[in-house]
């Protein structure tokens, strides 16, 4: 809990006040859409089959009670047309399936969205639903038909309620360096990825941070993760001032992570709630994971870098337009998500983004923030720009410094 240098009580009153208020404008002045948030159902009937059913006169593996190492090696005993049976037989729980082969769950994921669309399409017309209802299946199926054109690779995709899904770009079974974008608040199927303000979506963000990673440093094989697979909260309010949709979202995002193929290092990228998400992750995350990366974070429940219980580096940036430095930076009483990590006494590697456009802009092809982002997603430390020009976040780094942990 933050320290209070007079009347704690009193201190302590004021600053959830603030907190409060601060909410409650953010809530109001167009900075959110607040929107209904349908419950999320899990993929129970493709996992219920699943758990039924049998390849080879073999009982399938129970996913639930399953390490994603047991998976990989129950699919590496199955031939390649036993891989494809499963793929097309519980589309919806193998393309979920941390352990499976990445083409897999890909080839998986497809018919997945194929299936979803056709449902989509169905509803558009039908009679029983609002027009309002029949508007937003035929925005779905729109939204579904783009996730299946030529050369996009899902890996992960559940369209029960407001949907989740995850994108790669790269291969990411020969990445010499993997990044995961993890986004914030209001991402969901929908939102996934936008025509305007593009590089404000979790598909957007991504792609450009891949585009810069490859400039970067053209030699190295890198594989960029769009990844929306948690709830995310629906706009500012309640869900996003709590903890609740960062705990379910850091099982989700260890889980992916220790399913990763191959041992390349892997770098965070953590926007806005993402950086929730992170922080309460980071203690159980694997030591592959070399860097955690926020940008205009809300606080990532901790007081310190040193409080979240991870080796791998911590950094964090923010645009002096982003409405988040105005958001109270405490924890108390589960509400708030404690120190700025922008702050020196977080301790955190600041890095400059001083051409960023505000919270959503950190992305945006050409700023400063993306291109120190790619340069951390590549390893390139030595080259970061940090926020006070002295060169301080780079200190004791080279562009072979090691993962923290071994």
């Amino acid at each position: 809990m933050t320290s209070f240098d007079s009347s704690p009580h009193l201190n302590v009153w004021r600053m959830l006040l603030a907190l409060a208020v601060v909410f409650v404008m953010l809530a109001t002045t167009g900075w959110t859409a607040l929107r209904g948030q349908r419950t999320v159902a899990e993929l129970q009937a493709s996992l219920s089959a699943w758990e039924k059913g049998s390849i080879a006169g073999r009982r399938l593996p129970d996913p639930q009670d399953s390490s994603p190492a047991r998976l990989a090696r129950f699919f590496a005993t199955l031939t390649d047309r036993q891989q494809d049976t499963l793929a097309r037989r519980y589309p919806l729980a193998v393309g979920n399936m941390n352990g499976a082969p990445v083409e897999l769950r890909y080839l998986a994921n497809r018919i997945a969205l194929g299936q979803a669309r056709k449902a989509e399409r169905a509803r558009m017309h039908d009679q029983r639903l609002t027009p309002e209802g029949q508007h937003q299946a035929g925005r779905r199926m729109h939204r579904l038909e783009s996730l299946m054109k030529p050369g996009r690779h899902i890996l992960a995709f559940d369209p029960a309620g407001t949907g989740r899904v995850a994108e790669v770009f790269g291969d990411l079974t020969k990445a010499e360096r993997i990044s995961v974008v993890v986004p914030g608040v209001d991402t969901d199927l929908l939102t996934f990825q936008r025509t305007a303000r593009r590089h404000s979506a979790p598909a957007g963000m991504a792609g450009a941070l891949y585009d810069a990673e490859r400039e970067a440093s053209p030699s190295t094989r890198t594989a960029v993760i769009a990844w929306a697979d948690y709830t995310a909260p629906s706009g500012i309010g309640m869900d996003a001032a709590t903890a609740a949709r960062a705990e379910a979202g850091a099982v989700r995002l260890n889980a992916l992570v220790r399913a990763l193929p191959g041992r390349a290092p892997v770098s965070l990228f953590c926007h806005s709630y993402g950086s929730v998400v992170c922080g309460v992750a980071a203690r159980e995350l694997p030591s592959r994971v070399a860097d955690i990366a926020v940008a205009g974070s809300p606080g990532m429940r901790a007081e310190t870098v040193s409080g979240l219980g991870t080796e791998a580096r911590v950094w964090a940036m923010r645009d002096a337009d982003d409405w988040i430095e105005d958001v109270p930076h405490l924890e108390l009483g589960g509400l708030g998500h404690g120190a700025d990590p922008v702050s020196a006494e977080f301790g955190a590697r600041v890095v400059s983004a001083r051409t960023a456009s505000g919270h959503a802009g950190y992305f945006v092809p050409g700023t400063d923030s993306l291109r120190n982002l790619a340069e951390i997603g590549t390893g390139a430390y030595r080259s970061v720009d940090c926020a006070d020009d002295s060169g301080t976040c780079r200190a004791g780094l080279s562009a072979t410094t090691p993962v923290g942990r071994a």
